[in-house]
């Protein structure tokens, strides 16, 4: 029987055998479970019909063994009364319908058997079934954990390297503003420098112009350069 080998096929399928070698094992064993519910439901639906035939025969089986003892009593009868003309058809009535009501038996036993092996069948799927559904529930739990450790070491991975990231800008930071720093002072330094400079130039003029003034005051000038010095001088007062 078509359906009965399918169901045997399902049955004797090694689920970790099915798993170790499935690309997608959520997958296999989703389709796996539709398979089997699908053939679950038509062993259901055979088991019923067998069960329907086998009660038909045992109602025929009676009927025919009713028959005959019907035709055996008529026989009977027709030979109390002498009537063998009678009583042979009767007798050849009820060997006929006793012959029918063995056939009926013989197919009553056989379908007797088929309607266990259906039952068999059924309860074997059935087990099998609720296995398949039991691991497939522990694998996609499996999964979904493996997934959310996953998850879960990317992130950690993730802020390991935002940590070392921001760790890297911070020092960057520290040298940019070391740097600049530096660069300050250098100007400052530089700044004072050319304020010392100038300071050193100013001071400079003043000493060469006090000391015309003097020389001019002891005569030690010539007369052009004394006058221009004593203008000088005379523009340098306050008015």
């Amino acid at each position: 029987m078509a359906l009965l080998e399918r169901v045997a096929t399902l049955i004797r399928a090694n689920l970790n055998d099915l798993i170790d070698k499935a690309e997608n094992p959520e997958k296999m064993l989703k389709q796996l479970i539709l398979d089997m519910q699908n053939q679950l439901m038509q062993v259901k639906t055979q088991v019923a019909i067998a069960i329907a035939d086998q009660h038909l025969l045992a109602k025929k089986q009676k009927e025919n063994e009713q028959s005959a003892m019907d035709w055996f009593r008529k026989a009977e009868f027709a030979v109390e009364k002498r009537q063998d003309d009678l009583a042979r058809p009767a007798l050849e009535r009820a060997i006929t319908y006793k012959q029918t009501a063995d056939s009926f038996a013989e197919q009553f036993d056989d379908q007797k058997q088929q309607v266990e092996s259906l039952k068999t069948a059924l309860r074997n799927l059935e087990q099998k079934l609720a296995e398949t559904q039991t691991r497939s529930e522990l694998l996609m739990s499996q999964q979904r954990r493996a997934r959310a450790l996953n998850r879960v070491t990317d992130l950690k991975s993730a802020l390991g390297a935002e940590s070392k990231a921001a760790a890297f800008d911070r020092m960057k930071e520290k040298v940019q503003r070391t740097e600049a720093i530096s660069e300050a002072k250098a100007e400052l330094a530089s700044a004072d420098d050319l304020h010392d400079r100038l300071l050193a130039l100013g001071r400079e003029d003043e000493i060469e112009h006090l000391l015309t003034e003097i020389k001019t005051r002891k005569g030690l000038l010539a007369s052009g350069a004394a006058a221009d010095t004593s203008e000088i001088v005379k523009s340098d007062k306050p008015k």
